[in-house]
């Protein structure tokens, strides 16, 4: 069992999902790190480690000076590698950019964390597969076609090389609603468009095993507190094209499904080459960790559940 756990990306979707978690795991200290200042969920924040708090720290991965500061510093016994350069077609723009955050930043961490041997838990994606043969298990042989999958496999191959105890818990898709978030996601998309009565041009060739964040989070969760080590797929049990997922999102809501227009990848034209039929198989993260996701509409309703408490607390402020 951890006692102290270092979160990067703290202040992204996962990032912020998981130091939530932690706070209700009595005993253990956190360190959440991030770039620029902390965008975590009011209340969660100290200046020192005391039961239920987090303290955060600005850091940049790409400075190897100060990432084994930081590390020396805290001394962690768990790492959970969360930020990355996650926005493919950026990455296809700017490969310098993408190889200095997704792949000597985890060189840099792994290195600090050598002399500690900490446990890293490595986050990492479908995208690392070609889409021929999806959905894949851990065992099977990636085959990246986009700056950025070829990125997150070397990072892979990294982590792998670890001498010490190291996890990589690959994912998909990731949706769901935090405090201050500087992207949207699918759900929350598909939502505010269609509330507003927008057209969507939808993808409806790429196959994918939606993941809620909260359901991500409890795998990394149960991934550190069992020093498993490994590949480990964790993303939602459910496969479907990512146009099916807006409908059954417009569906559950009860918007105008009517909106939404099926286009092919190739007539979308993004810059980097998506993995057309990717998602997971999780067996053996359900017999291993006792993962158990939940399904796109329960989801969804838990985003509601969030969203209302949200709106509640805002009125209630003012």
């Amino acid at each position: 069992m951890f006692t102290k756990i270092l979160i990067t990306g703290a202040n992204g979707l996962l990032g912020q999902k998981l130091v939530v978690a932690l706070t209700q795991v009595p005993g253990i200290q956190v360190l959440a790190t991030g770039r620029g200042p902390a965008r975590l969920p009011d209340g969660l924040l100290s200046k020192d480690w005391k039961q239920g708090s987090v303290v955060y720290r600005c850091m940049d991965m790409t400075n190897r000076e100060e990432v084994a500061q930081v590390i020396e510093g805290f001394g962690p016994d768990t790492l959970i590698h969360t930020a990355a350069m996650t926005q493919v077609d950026d990455c296809e723009k700017d490969p310098e950019a993408c190889q200095k955050q997704n792949v000597d930043a985890v060189q840099n961490l792994c290195d600090a964390c050598l002399p500690l041997g900490t446990h890293i838990i490595h986050l990492s994606t479908d995208f690392i597969f070609d889409g021929l043969h999806g959905p894949y298990a851990e065992e099977a042989q990636p085959g990246p076609l986009s700056i950025y999958g070829k990125a997150k496999w070397e990072a892979e191959r990294i982590v792998e090389a670890y001498p010490g105890p190291a996890c990589i818990a690959r994912t998909v898709l990731v949706y769901g609603l935090a405090a201050d978030m500087s992207r949207t996601n699918i759900v929350l998309w598909v939502q505010k468009s269609l509330q507003e009565g927008k057209s969507l041009r939808i993808v409806s060739d790429q196959y994918r095993t939606p993941t809620l964040a909260e359901d991500l989070a409890d795998g990394c969760l149960r991934i550190a507190k069992l020093g498993a080590t490994g590949i480990y797929n964790l993303s939602g049990g459910e496969f479907m094209t990512v146009f099916e997922m807006a409908q059954r999102i417009a569906h559950f809501l009860g918007l105008d499904a009517s909106l939404l227009h099926p286009v092919t990848t190739a007539e979308l034209g993004q810059p980097a080459p998506r993995p057309l039929r990717s998602g997971f198989i999780i067996d053996k993260a359900v017999r291993d960790l006792g993962y158990q996701p939940r399904t796109l509409e329960q989801g969804i309703t838990l985003l509601l559940q969030q969203e209302s408490q949200r709106t509640s607390n805002h009125l209630h402020e003012q």
